[in-house]
C-alpha cells in the first residue's frame, strides 16, 4: 500500500488549513477551493471518497468531538427547532428537492430522483461547526445548527435507504420506511444509552491518563460499529454517548481532560482539513460519464438544484419558527423574542459537505436486474455541485449577512462577569474547605507552602475581576497578558537553566524532561487561571 498519497494529502490540507488562519477566507472554503484547483494538477493523486472510509472512519471521530463540545443543556433547552430541522427539514427536503428535480429533468426516473433528494438533504456537522466557529454566531443560533448537524445525518442515511430500495427495483413502502426510521432511530439512541453508562464507568475507573484517552479515541468507532451491527444509527450512537460524556467530563481525572482536549483537536483539525480538501478533489470523477447529459446542461441543472435546496430550506424554516411560536400560548410566554432575523441566518447557514458526497459515492452502479443505475454519475455530479455552491456561496456570505442584520454577537463582558461570580463563589469555597483542613494538625504545612496554597486561590479569584479592569497605561496590555507574559519569561528562565545543567551532565536528560513536565503544568496552569 502506498502511503505517500495520504500523507501527502494529509499535511498539505493541513498546510492550507493553517495558511487560511491568516486570511478573512474560513478554512474550508479555502480548502475547497485549492482541491479543486489542484485535482487538475500533473502529478496530484486521485483521490476518490470511499463511503466504506468516510462514513464508519471519518464521520464518527468528527461528531464525536462535535458532540462533546456541545451543551446537553443548551441542546434539550432547543430540542424543538433541533429536532423541527434535523428530522422534519431532512425528509421535507428529500422529498421536495426530489419531486422538483424529478419535473425538472428529463429522463430521470423519480426513484432516483428521490435518492438525490436524500443524498443532499442534510447540512454537514462539519461545514456548519466551522462556519459558526469563525463568523461568531449568537450562541442560540449555533446550537441550533449545531444540534440539527448531529442528528441529520441519521435521517438523511435512513431516508436514503428507503429511497434506494425503491431505487434498485428492492420494494418499498410507507410502512416500511416509517418502520425503518424508528427502527435505526430508536435503535441508535437506544445503544448509546446502554454503552455510555459503563463506558463512562471504565473512564473513571482507569488509573491512567494514557489508557484513558487510548479509550477515548476508541468510544466513537465503537459505538458507531455496535449499533451498525444491529441495523440501527451509528450517528445517533455516537452522539449520545459523546453527550453524555461531555456532559460528565468533569469526573474524569484533570491529566486525561488536558491531554484529551490537547489529542481531540489535533484529529479534529486533521480530518477536518482533510475532508474539505477531499471535496474539491472529486471534480475530475464526478465529470466522468455524464451519460446523455451535456456538461452545459449538466451544469444548468446543477444551478436549478442549488437554487431548489436554498429555497426549499427557507420554506421549511419560517413556517418551522413561527408556526409553534403562533399556536402555543407556552411557547410564545417562553420564547418572547421571535426576531425573523434568526430563521434567516438558519436559513442562509444550511452548507452541504463531506457527508453528502460520501452517501452519493456510496449509490450502486447497477440495480437488480442487471441494468445500470439510471443517471448515477449525475446525481454524483449534482450532489458535489451542491456541496460546493453551498460551501462557497452560502460560506462566503454569511458573515456579510450577519454584518448586514446585526445580529447581537455574544457579551464578553456579561460573560466575564458571569465567570468572575462564579470563581468568586467557588473560591470562596475552597477557602472555607481549605481553613477547616488546616484545623487538622496532620494537615500541617510550612508557612511558606501554606501562604503559596492560599495565594493561588486568591489569584484565581482575582484574574477575572482584573479582566474587566483597564489596560496598562505604558503598555497597552490588559493585566492577563502583563501576567502570561511575565509567567512566560520567568518559565523560560527556569527551563534555560535545566537544559544547561542537562548539557553540563548535572543533571541527566530523563530528569530534566520531569523537570519540564512541572514547567509545562505551571505554564498552562498559569494560562488557564487568566483564560481558558
Amino acid at each position: 500500500m502506498d502511503v505517500l498519497p495520504l500523507v501527502g494529502l494529509i499535511a498539505a490540507s493541513a498546510a492550507v488549513a493553517g495558511a487560511a488562519r491568516r486570511t478573512p477566507v474560513p478554512a474550508p472554503l479555502l480548502l475547497v477551493a485549492v482541491g479543486l484547483v489542484a485535482s487538475y494538477l500533473p502529478g496530484v493523486p486521485q483521490y476518490t471518497l470511499d463511503p466504506h472510509i468516510v462514513l464508519p472512519l471519518i464521520l464518527p471521530p468528527l461528531l464525536h468531538t462535535a458532540a462533546l463540545e456541545s451543551s446537553y443543556l443548551d441542546l434539550r433547552a432547543n430540542v424543538r427547532p433541533v429536532a423541527l430541522l434535523s428530522v422534519g427539514y431532512v425528509l421535507f427536503a428529500t422529498v421536495a428537492v426530489g419531486w422538483l428535480a424529478y419535473e425538472l429533468i428529463p429522463d430521470l426516473p423519480l426513484t432516483a430522483a428521490l435518492v438525490l433528494g436524500a443524498v443532499i438533504a442534510p447540512p454537514d456537522a462539519v461545514a456548519a461547526t466551522a462556519i459558526a466557529r469563525r463568523v461568531g454566531l449568537p450562541a442560540r443560533i449555533t446550537t441550533i445548527l449545531q444540534g440539527e448537524s448531529l442528528v441529520n445525518d441519521a435521517t438523511a442515511i435512513t431516508a436514503y435507504k428507503v429511497a434506494l430500495a425503491a431505487a434498485v427495483g428492492e420494494g418499498a413502502s410507507w410502512a416500511g420506511g416509517i418502520r425503518e426510521f424508528l427502527v435505526a432511530s430508536v435503535g441508535g439512541v437506544g445503544v448509546g444509552l446502554v454503552l455510555m453508562v459503563p463506558l463512562h464507568w471504565l473512564r473513571t475507573h482507569l488509573k491512567e491518563a494514557i489508557l484513558q484517552n487510548t479509550l477515548s479515541l476508541l468510544i466513537p468507532f465503537v459505538a458507531y460499529a455496535a449499533a451498525e451491527q444491529v441495523g440501527a444509527s451509528g450517528v445517533l450512537a455516537v452522539v449520545t454517548v459523546a453527550l453524555y460524556l461531555g456532559h460528565h467530563a468533569w469526573q474524569v481525572d484533570f491529566e486525561t481532560r488536558l491531554q484529551e482536549a490537547a489529542v481531540w483537536k489535533v484529529v479534529a483539525f486533521i480530518l477536518e482539513s482533510a475532508v474539505f480538501a477531499l471535496i474539491g478533489l472529486q471534480l475530475p470523477v464526478v465529470l466522468k460519464d455524464l451519460g446523455e447529459y451535456s456538461v452545459g446542461q449538466a451544469f444548468g441543472y446543477a444551478v436549478a438544484v442549488f437554487v431548489l435546496v436554498v429555497v426549499m430550506r427557507f420554506v421549511w424554516s419560517y413556517p418551522a419558527t413561527y408556526l409553534p411560536w403562533c399556536l402555543s400560548k407556552r411557547i410564545r410566554e417562553r420564547e418572547k423574542d421571535s426576531d425573523w432575523r434568526r430563521p434567516l441566518v438558519v436559513s442562509w447557514a444550511g452548507m452541504r459537505g463531506v457527508v453528502s458526497l460520501a452517501i452519493a459515492f456510496s449509490i450502486p452502479l447497477f440495480v437488480d436486474d442487471g441494468s445500470r443505475f439510471p443517471a448515477r454519475n449525475l446525481v454524483l455530479f449534482l450532489t458535489f455541485t451542491t456541496v460546493i455552491g453551498t460551501l462557497v456561496v452560502q460560506g462566503l456570505s454569511l458573515p456579510w449577512l450577519i454584518r448586514i442584520l446585526k445580529l447581537p454577537g455574544r457579551d464578553t463582558q456579561a460573560e466575564t462577569l458571569a465567570e468572575a461570580q462564579a470563581q468568586n463563589a467557588a473560591s470562596q469555597a475552597a477557602e472555607e474547605r481549605v481553613n477547616e483542613l488546616m484545623e487538622d494538625e496532620r494537615n500541617c504545612l510550612p508557612e511558606p507552602l501554606e501562604d503559596r496554597l492560599r495565594t493561588v486561590l486568591e489569584r484565581r479569584r482575582n484574574s477575572v475581576w482584573e479582566r474587566l479592569g483597564h489596560a496598562n497605561p505604558v503598555t497597552g496590555e490588559s493585566a492577563d497578558d502583563t501576567y502570561r507574559r511575565l509567567t512566560r519569561e520567568a518559565i523560560a528562565a527556569e527551563r534555560e537553566v535545566f537544559v544547561r545543567m542537562r548539557d553540563e551532565r548535572r543533571i541527566d536528560d530523563e530528569m530534566m524532561r520531569t523537570l519540564l513536565r512541572k514547567l509545562d503544568l505551571e505554564e498552562a496552569a498559569a494560562y488557564r487561571e487568566v483564560d481558558d
